[in-house]
């Protein structure tokens, strides 16, 4: 059996998560793949069993390192404004520099493939994630919210605020960089609401 050629692995990896980001799932094959990553596609059979099979190991891999990324130095013990701080932190230095692979998870985040993964990728960051909402709620740093509601006030912002330093512009073609300041306003405005009064 040939050894793993993890420099092949990375490099079909990459070109699948340009291919599938620029042409979607439709435009995705294992043959334009093979050529765009310079290899034979028998060699992507050796590491995938299927087209599909590539596409979940992709997305695995994207999102643990995602996941990973979005836990570093962050403890749910936190208290919550700290905690929530530091989870802006992390995604939007993630988001910044990650910027192909977050477009990649929100191509499969809207194809059918996504229920396969979603379970799998979310359970342990679902668990650290839930005891520090918990352990806020516990501390009366933080209102009882729907999961939903909760997610909206407190990570939507965020997102937004990438959203228009990625395209670099906001409403009206005007400039916008995401500046420490402009991302720290914002929190404090989300931590206001989700506080108790």
């Amino acid at each position: 059996m040939r050894p793993r050629d993890e420099n092949k692995i990375c490099e079909i990896h990459k070109q699948a998560i340009e291919m599938i980001v620029r042409e979607g799932l439709d435009g995705f094959g294992v043959n334009k793949l093979a050529r765009a990553a310079g290899v034979s596609p028998a060699t992507i059979y050796i590491y995938f069993k299927d087209r599909e099979d590539l596409i979940l190991q992709v997305t695995y891999r994207v999102a643990d390192t995602m996941l990973a990324e979005s836990l570093q130095d962050f403890d749910p013990e936190m208290h919550f404004e700290e905690g929530l701080r530091k989870q802006w932190q992390n995604r939007a230095n993630h988001f910044m520099k990650h910027q192909l692979d977050v477009e990649f998870l929100e191509k499969m985040r809207y194809s059918h493939l996504y229920n396969k993964v979603s379970g799998k990728i979310y359970a342990s960051f679902k668990d650290v994630m839930g005891r520090f909402v918990h352990n806020a709620i516990n501390r009366k740093e933080l209102i009882e919210l729907p999961f939903e509601v909760y997610w909206s006030i407190a990570f939507a912002p965020l997102y937004q605020l990438i959203k228009f330093h990625t395209q670099e512009k906001t409403f009206g073609h005007k400039p916008f960089e995401l500046t420490p300041e402009a991302m720290e306003q914002t929190l404090q405005l989300v931590l206001k609401a989700l506080k108790p009064a």
